[in-house]
């Protein structure tokens, strides 16, 4: 098995919204960063791979099964955490875990209670008397003690402070230390992704945008400062977004198509961003 996830021709349609021809492939052992902005559609796509929504067109496999066909065992292999989390407010921990028992054969208490110990948190507490960083870390803990080879992160990091985000990220990396583990990560955070993601997929207004490897995307692109003349004389091909002020132009450009000796400076995932979706159509 190469991909732990593939979403091919995802097409769901809403009043006022649609997700329109949604294609694009995890590969094992990888973790890949989902961005766009508010309303993009990324927990539209994250709830058809969970079959949560009926979605119009398209399929989805997951570690090589139809989410559908194989939803059980698909929904067995896979740790799932969602920005408002998983569980009742009125549970703790250790309800989360008699829950979590009953929902999945491989259960693992002992490794539950593991990340509790290691979070600090006292297991006999409501979950809402915990802070909004204890309650992630509570549904990322169960999300990964039940032998998940996939886990589906819907803004995991969305509200906590910087020592908190670590914290996680640090579990990412603990999780992605076995090579048959992978991640989809939802999140607008992108410095989180800057730090952990191998791939990017872009969306915006329902479509994919981009999806490749993020250092070949970074690789291919950089930022151009220059006047309006040297803009105009670009090829047109080579500019995928640019904003013209009253004191030049600044551009996300391919760096192969930019004159060698002019200064394209590095680009990071949020300024690919900005630029894909508040620049100027490039073309």
């Amino acid at each position: 098995m190469e991909n732990a996830l593939e979403i091919t021709g995802l097409c769901k349609q809403y009043e006022g919204f649609a997700l329109e021809d949604v294609s694009f492939t995890l590969p094992c052992g990888c973790v890949m960063g989902l961005i766009g902005e508010n309303g993009a559609g990324k927990s539209t796509t994250i709830k058809a791979i969970l079959n949560l929504i009926h979605r119009d067109a398209g399929s989805i496999r997951v570690l090589g099964l139809d989410n559908i066909v194989d939803e059980r065992a698909v929904k067995e292999r896979i740790g799932v955490v969602l920005e408002d989390g998983c569980f009742l407010n009125t549970m703790n921990a250790r309800q989360v875990d008699v829950l979590m028992g009953k929902a999945y054969q491989n259960w693992r208490s002992e490794q539950f209670f593991g990340f509790l110990k290691r979070f600090g948190i006292q297991p006999g507490k409501k979950i809402k008397d915990y802070s909004k960083g204890m309650r992630m870390k509570v549904n990322i803990a169960a999300a990964m003690s039940h032998g998940a080879e996939l886990l589906l992160m819907d803004e995991p990091t969305s509200g906590l402070d910087p020592v908190v985000r670590d914290e996680v990220l640090d579990l990412f990396y603990d999780f992605m230390q076995d090579d048959g583990h992978s991640i989809l990560l939802s999140s607008h955070i992108t410095s989180d992704l800057d730090k952990i993601a191998d791939y990017i997929t872009f969306i915006h207004g329902g479509r994919v945008v981009l999806s490749e490897p993020r250092d070949t995307l970074l690789d291919t692109y950089g930022v151009l400062r220059c006047t309006a003349d040297q803009m105009a004389s670009l090829d047109p091909s080579a500019v995928r977004g640019k904003r013209v002020g009253a004191f030049g132009c600044e551009a996300l450009v391919r760096r192969d198509g930019v004159p060698q000796g002019w200064p394209v400076e590095p680009v990071n995932i949020e300024q690919v961003m900005l630029f894909l979706t508040r620049g100027e159509d490039a073309k």
